[in-house]
């Protein structure tokens, strides 16, 4: 597993053993096409990794130039990784904050956002049921966690039930990359879908 653009562009980074479902390289190129043709550069983006693992997802945003990329996880091994990986990441001189809160998704969403977020990206173990997505999304939507606009991108197994996208997001598109399902959706005014 390698970052594949930015500062950090060719480091290699460690993944958990067993303990996580690392998203594959081809659906990481993916997502982070899908998000630089949203954005553009990722220049003063904040960007959340809920369900970080090993931290690859929120770690290519540092390296693309994010300011503000928060991880959260809650296994201790993953925790480890995250900071090993970041520890590597760091030395391409990246410029962005970068945070690990060692904590479940929901929890964090549950208390105070420490910032608003442009872009988060959900990626939970997939027997994590539909029932907890989306009490996190509504969470997050209904906490100040998210820009208005933000784009949020969820990866779900292809096999699983498609994403019901909960009050306050507009479903954009959906790509499959293998194994995976990635569900792009933007944070709208409440009511503003017809």
């Amino acid at each position: 597993m390698r970052i594949i653009a930015g500062l950090a562009k060719g480091r290699t980074l460690s993944s958990v053993a067993g303990a996580t479902r690392p998203t594959s390289d081809r659906a990481r190129e993916g997502l982070f096409s899908s998000l630089v043709s949203e954005f553009g550069d990722f220049v003063g983006i904040h960007f959340l990794d809920l369900f970080a693992g090993s931290g690859a997802i929120g770690l290519e945003a540092l390296s693309r130039g994010a300011s503000v990329v928060h991880a959260v996880e809650k296994n201790e091994s993953a925790c480890k990784t995250i900071t090993s990986n970041f520890d590597l990441v760091s030395k391409s001189k990246v410029a962005g904050d970068f945070h690990l809160y060692a904590m479940s998704a929901q929890r964090f969403a549950d208390g105070p956002p420490p910032t608003q977020y442009d872009i988060v990206y959900v990626d939970p173990p997939y027997d994590f049921s539909e029932a907890e997505l989306l009490k996190c999304l509504v969470s997050l939507r209904s906490g100040g966690f998210l820009k208005m606009d933000a784009m949020v991108a969820v990866e779900k197994a292809s096999k699983s039930a498609s994403l019901k996208w909960p009050d306050g997001y507009e479903p954009l598109r959906e790509r499959g990359y293998g194994q995976a399902l990635i569900y792009y959706g933007k944070v709208v005014e409440l009511g503003q879908i017809l």
